[in-house]
């Protein structure tokens, strides 16, 4: 059990090298901007903007229902895991100095596993896959998209090893679809306008 774990951290961390090696200024600067939740505030507001026009009022419940979906994944992947865990990020690990890209936003904080960016990327994703009706199925692509562009500049940019990104997505899947389970329930009577 303890090689077959070995064998997992060295294909990480492998596989970790492989993909933060290939960088060049272009994208440097792309993977930057994407890992930074500022930059994302614009995205937000359209969001914001649509689900209020499609579900009108109700869409007060449905921010309330996201807002308890990233508090899940962000206490869970920061507050829970990477504590108890405490595997240090590649950027922090001294068997990689030297060998590690990092953006200009630095290293981040000493753990990495699992992937807050991640998590609460695939948690918002997860319910409103649950959420949105087939007809948006358009948007649905374009927050996959956005959720492993986020996920993937977090290894691009030397700060997390692609099983702290798979496990922030399960953790992410995970939370969206519990909250989802709840929101539906209680509201499972409700007339709200799906169209």
């Amino acid at each position: 059990m303890e090689s077959m774990l070995e064998d997992l951290k060295q294909f990480d961390t492998e596989l970790f090298l492989a993909i933060n090696g290939k960088h060049n200024a272009f994208f440097d600067t792309v993977m930057y901007w994407a890992s930074d939740k500022l930059f994302w505030f614009p995205f937000y507001a359209v969001l914001l903007f649509f689900l209020f026009r499609v579900y009108k009022k109700f869409a007060i419940y449905i921010l309330l229902a996201i807002a308890v979906t990233i508090t899940l994944c962000d206490q869970t992947a920061s507050g829970l895991l990477k504590n108890l865990v405490k595997r240090f990020r590649p950027s922090h690990e001294p068997t990689l100095a030297g060998l590690v890209h990092l953006s200009e936003a630095g290293p981040g904080g000493n753990y990495g596993f699992v992937s807050s960016h991640s998590a609460n990327a695939f948690g918002l994703v997860t319910f409103l896959f649950f959420l949105l009706p087939a007809k948006y199925n358009w948007l649905k692509i374009i927050l996959l998209f956005w959720a492993l562009l986020v996920s993937y500049s977090r290894i691009y940019n030397g700060v997390h090893y692609p099983f702290d990104i798979l496990g922030g997505a399960v953790v992410g899947v995970l939370s969206g679809s519990l909250i989802w389970i709840i929101f539906r329930a209680i509201f499972k009577n409700s007339a709200f306008n799906k169209e």
